[in-house]
């Protein structure tokens, strides 16, 4: 299983060919997991009614990881790892709880949450 974080999700819906590919094809294979944090990420960015609605159908349409309680033990997480300190905001720390919660793995560009991630939850395409 994998989350694709938000910055990955912007390549993906800009069409980048860099990592269209890759996440079509974890799509269509079912690996995709979704957390409602990052789809409200997306929202915000939304550039237009239309982009809007794209990532709302994407939204409806994965299988999305129990969010209940998830802010809590993000705060927990990111007290107990004194990730503010290194630049990792509560929303990093949320999809990090939502990954090991249910052993997913996690595709992202943001550099501070790649450098915390350790190598059994950091997701990396082959090839």
């Amino acid at each position: 299983m994998i989350i694709l974080d938000t910055s990955i999700w912007i390549e993906f819906l800009k069409g980048n060919p860099h990592y269209f590919t890759i996440v079509r094809q974890l799509l269509e294979n079912q690996e995709v997991r979704s957390v409602e944090c990052i789809f409200g990420e997306l929202l915000q960015g939304a550039k237009n009614n239309e982009e809007s609605e794209i990532i709302k159908k994407y939204w409806e349409s994965l299988p999305k990881i129990k969010h209940e309680g998830l802010w809590i033990e993000a705060g927990e997480y990111s007290y107990e790892n004194n990730l503010i300190s290194k630049g990792v905001g509560l929303i990093d720390a949320a999809i990090i709880i939502a990954a090991q919660r249910v052993n997913a793995r996690i595709w992202t560009l943001d550099k501070r949450l790649h450098s915390i991630l350790g190598n059994d939850i950091q997701y990396t395409p082959q090839g």
